[in-house]
């Protein structure tokens, strides 16, 4: 990698770092102090601390890269993006639910975009004052330490997480299974098998650039892999944001899941969805 992108990465990364540890003080004033809330068409809940670090975050960012575009979940989308080299993608409240809920399980998830693939991110959990960053071909840290998965598990003694019906299916087709329950913040539930508290991460169908691109490379350079199930590759600021259902673990792990989900999927095994996103 030539130095200038090293060295542009780097900078990107700092100015990450500092925007989301504002963000973080910013979110926590609203925190368990009863915001108000609507509801978007998909019956998804919004808040007032969504709104306003989504509007500090914009600031911030694009004031310092006006050259950027800006992908955001509680931005209208701007197609002006497509035509950018960079793009920042934030998803101010990754978890709003639990937010709602005053649950530990929400997090900030900031990233630049390059290319179609992120190449710099940061995921802050503000309860618990953690932060996730990594860089392209530069690796990925949790805090400071650096991250590093080890050999993989099997998957019948796999930690996993992810909403009922993918791990409905997962029983199917291997059957007893350890379940960790779910996660509310898809990033965070991501950025935990990079960290080692899972192995194995699934979301259903739907989800979106901001939900994902920080947490895909943290995990990427921690030696792990986000896939789509269906085996098409995962690619950023394209028209539409949104992406199938995805396995993130180690590599060997991951695609044996998807395997299995592929399988269960083209059965014509019914499962019920839970009703949540992610």
């Amino acid at each position: 990698m030539p130095d200038a992108d090293r060295a542009a990465r780097t900078v990107d990364l700092t100015l990450l770092t500092e925007a989301a540890e504002a963000a973080a003080d910013l979110a926590l004033t609203f925190f368990r102090q009863d915001p108000k809330v609507w509801h978007k068409e998909n019956a998804s809940p919004v808040s007032e601390a969504d709104y306003a670090v989504d509007s500090y975050l914009k600031t911030r960012l694009r004031a310092a890269r006006p050259d950027y575009g800006w992908l955001s979940e509680e931005t209208e989308d701007d197609p002006v993006r497509l035509d950018c080299h960079r793009v920042f993608v934030i998803d101010p409240i990754d978890g709003t639910r639990g937010f709602l809920a005053g649950s530990d399980e929400w997090t900030i998830s900031l990233a630049v975009v390059e290319n179609g693939q992120p190449s710099a991110a940061v995921l802050i959990q503000p309860t618990r004052g953690r932060i996730f960053s990594a860089t392209r071909d530069g690796g990925a840290w949790l805090d400071g330490r650096p991250l590093a998965l080890e050999r993989h598990v099997g998957l019948h003694r796999a930690k996993v997480a992810g909403p009922a019906a993918l791990l409905t299916r997962l029983r199917h087709a291997l059957g007893p299974m350890r379940d960790s329950g779910y996660v509310a913040s898809l990033a965070l539930r991501i950025a935990m098998v990079a960290d080692g508290r899972l192995d194995l991460a699934l979301a259903k169908a739907q989800a979106h650039d901001w939900d994902i691109a920080a947490a895909d490379l943290v995990l990427r350079e921690a030696g792990g892999v986000l896939l789509d199930v269906t085996g098409g590759p995962i690619v950023y600021n394209r028209p539409s944001p949104r992406h199938g259902i995805l396995a993130a673990g180690h590599p060997v792990l991951a695609e044996e899941a998807a395997g299995l989900i592929r399988g269960v999927e083209g059965s014509g095994a019914q499962t019920a969805g839970d009703g949540r996103t992610g």
